[in-house]
């Protein structure tokens, strides 16, 4: 793990050090760790609004209600297996990206190609 060890400091003014300490705290961030993000082209995003843990534990539930029918369509032989997995693979892609899209940090650029032009 990285040591940070040495110390930067600077000026800003009162409106400025609130709106840095806001913004750090609405991404549950030290302003250290969201200053960090900023230097590495990252802008971290605010925390999801209470309800994103509800509509995962939603998804995962409808997940676990798949693998259920999975298994007793094994068992008795009514579901086409390769459709079936193929939604369960949709589904997970589904969570990993929403999770993504709300927790992820953003680059503050872009792409390179995006530069380019």
């Amino acid at each position: 793990m990285l040591k940070h060890s040495i110390q930067i400091n600077f000026r800003v003014n009162a409106e400025e050090q609130e709106l840095l300490q806001t913004k750090a705290k609405k991404c549950g961030l030290s302003v250290a760790k969201y200053l960090r993000f900023l230097i590495h082209d990252c802008v971290p995003k605010e925390q999801p609004p209470a309800d994103y843990k509800v509509l995962i534990r939603e998804l995962h539930a409808i997940g676990n209600s798949l693998n259920q029918i999975a298994v007793r369509a094994n068992a008795t032989g009514f579901l086409h297996k390769e459709a079936y997995a193929e939604n369960v693979e949709k589904l997970h892609a589904a969570i990993l990206d929403i999770q993504e899209a709300v927790t992820g940090p953003e680059a503050i650029y872009g792409d390179d190609e995006d530069m380019a032009g």
